[in-house]
């Protein structure tokens, strides 16, 4: 079989370094070029092996391919470049999103963390001069501060890859947290070692709250300004899913107030405008889309792709396999 990359080149070789492709060579016969578009032959092409900035496969694409057989994506989700056409001519698609979750799992784990002892907030008022709170030293507790996450109310949204690798990212803390995922019922929440709770109920209760699920018509904004208003001051919203998810305006308004705090490593518009007021509300911190993988992590997306061809090869089950069927409730 014959296999061909199509991708931005600027990450290739950290996806992909000599010893990965090396093993992609003892099942396919690899080509020292990548294709950063679609638009010449692919006749003698078996297994198409994409990744972030893969032109959209369709009808047209798919004519010049005719010997396709499978797609593996080393990178998050499909939906931006496979089409329905690909599952409709019998093509396998698979995605390397279990391997991205983990990086995304561990920063929100991090974040959560962080701010359960208010490090952002105290990072700012640190920022401006002295002491957070006051002429105490910041690792001293203010009287009945419940500072820690073994003492927060945590609450999930979403039990997605990433969210339920944080919900057992949560277990050494002591944490049960609060979950809401409507595809999922109680018995299935608790056997996730967690509280299902219906969303409102969450926002009212949870002291942290992080953001886990597919971008949807019916998830557009699911944190809207009354739902925001729900959460009890000075909690903190972790956002590593999607920036559509929440209403940014209203969320402006309640970090800047200071009612609110926040956590974004993806916005709505995504990157905000310079000077946007979040970017220095108190108690904020936004980050540039950094919580998959990046440089070292990129590796274990080369390499989950990889043994995905290898087992395709091999006729065997692939791990991460996508269906047609799970387009609409994806990322």
């Amino acid at each position: 079989m014959r296999a061909a990359f199509a991708m931005h080149g600027a990450l290739f070789g950290e996806l992909f370094p000599d010893d990965v492709r090396e093993r992609l060579a003892g099942v396919v016969d690899v080509p020292a070029a990548v294709l950063p578009h679609l638009g010449g032959t692919l006749a003698d092409v078996d297994v198409l092996i994409t990744g972030w900035g893969c032109p959209r496969i369709d009808a047209a694409v798919l004519e010049r391919a005719p010997r396709l057989r499978a797609i593996a994506h080393a990178a998050g989700s499909v939906k931006g470049h496979v089409t329905a056409e690909v599952f409709r001519r019998g093509i396998v698609v698979s995605s390397a999103a279990a391997a991205n979750a983990v990086p995304v799992a561990d920063y929100t784990v991090s974040m959560l963390v962080l701010a359960a002892k208010s490090v952002p907030r105290r990072v700012h008022a640190y920022a401006a001069g002295g002491w957070p709170d006051g002429p105490r030293p910041g690792g001293v507790p203010a009287p009945g501060e419940r500072a820690g996450l073994g003492a927060a109310t945590v609450g999930v949204i979403g039990a997605s890859r990433v969210g339920r690798l944080v919900i057992e990212r949560l277990r050494p803390y002591g944490v049960t947290p609060l979950l809401n995922d409507p595809c999922l019922d109680a018995r299935q929440a608790r056997e996730l070692g967690c509280e299902p709770v219906g969303l409102d109920d969450l926002c009212r209760r949870a002291d942290l709250v992080t953001v886990h699920a597919p971008a949807l018509p019916e998830t557009y904004r699911l944190l809207d300004k009354r739902r925001l208003g729900l959460l009890p001051d000075g909690a903190t919203l972790i956002n590593t899913a999607r920036g559509t998810l929440v209403d940014t305006e209203a969320l402006t308004g309640e970090c800047v107030s200071g009612r609110l705090n926040a956590i974004l490593d993806v916005t709505d518009p995504e990157p905000l405008p310079a000077g946007h007021p979040l970017l220095s509300a108190p108690g904020v911190w936004v980050t540039p889309h950094v919580s998959g993988a990046r440089g070292r992590e990129l590796r274990a997306l080369g390499e989950y792709a990889v043994g995905e061809v290898e087992r395709f090869v091999a006729g065997r089950p692939l791990h991460g396999q996508v269906r047609l069927a799970d387009l609409p409730r994806i990322a």
